[in-house]
């Protein structure tokens, strides 16, 4: 595949950015009251909640990986 570098670069970058931010993200969500009901079991907003940032994480690896892919090819 053939990126221009700066291209390349850009889609590492978001790429470690998501890897990055959406841990850190998911640690404030399940530390949220809202996680867990009053018997400690996960509720809606944890369960949409790991959804979203595990979705999120995918895009990202594959993003950074697309990047590094133009960057070497």
């Amino acid at each position: 595949m053939h990126l221009p570098a700066i291209l390349g670069w850009v889609l590492v970058i978001a790429g470690v950015w998501s890897l990055a931010v959406w841990p850190q993200f998911l640690k404030r969500v399940m530390k949220d009251p809202r996680a867990r009901d009053a018997a400690g079991k996960p509720t809606r907003f944890l369960t949409v909640h790991v959804v979203l940032v595990s979705i999120s994480m995918v895009l990202g690896l594959a993003t950074a990986a697309i990047g590094v892919a133009g960057l070497l090819g």
